[in-house]
C-alpha cells in the first residue's frame, strides 16, 4: 500500500510506519511531505490552544467586569485555571509568546472571547477592542473592576 493511502485510513498505524522508518535509517522511504504537514500540525495545535484559552479567559473577564452581580467562585476558578494553562504552554512553548504580541491573533482571541460573553449573557453592548494591556490579563491576581 502507497504511503499515502495508508496515511489517509489509518493515520496511527502510518505514523508508527514512519517512525520505524526514520529510526532503521530508510530515509528514502519516509512520506516527506505528509511527515511535514504533521510537524506543522503541531503548531497549529499549540496555537489553536492558546487561542483557545486566551479567547475563554478574556470571556470570563468580560463576565467579571459586566456582571458583577453574578460574580462567582467557578468563574474565579475558571480565570485561574485558563491563566495557568497559558502560562504552562508559555513555558513549554516560548515562541507562542510571539503570538500575543501579533495584534491579528490578539484581535481574532477578543473576537471569540466577545462573541462568548455576548452569548452567556446577553450583554450586546462591549468593547470592540480588549481594553486591558496583555499584562494585565495575564497577571496572577488581576481581576477587571466593576
Amino acid at each position: 500500500m502507497p504511503e499515502s493511502a495508508r496515511y489517509d485510513q489509518d493515520i496511527i498505524a502510518w505514523a508508527n510506519e514512519q517512525a520505524r522508518l526514520l529510526r532503521a535509517g530508510h530515509l528514502h522511504q519516509l512520506d516527506i511531505e505528509h511527515i511535514a504537514e504533521e510537524i506543522e500540525d503541531v503548531g497549529k495545535g499549540e496555537q489553536r490552544e492558546l487561542a483557545s484559552r486566551m479567547a475563554v479567559l478574556l470571556a470570563h473577564l468580560i463576565k467579571w467586569q459586566y456582571q458583577p452581580a453574578r460574580r462567582s467562585v467557578s468563574w474565579e476558578v475558571t480565570i485561574r485555571t485558563q491563566r495557568n494553562g497559558i502560562a504552562r504552554r508559555l513555558r513549554h512553548t516560548p515562541s507562542l509568546a510571539n503570538s500575543l504580541n501579533d495584534p491579528d491573533w490578539w484581535a481574532d482571541a477578543w473576537d471569540d472571547a466577545l462573541a462568548a460573553a455576548t452569548r452567556e449573557t446577553g450583554i450586546a453592548d462591549l468593547p470592540r477592542t480588549c481594553p486591558w494591556d496583555r499584562a494585565r490579563v495575564l497577571t496572577a491576581d488581576w481581576l477587571p473592576p466593576p
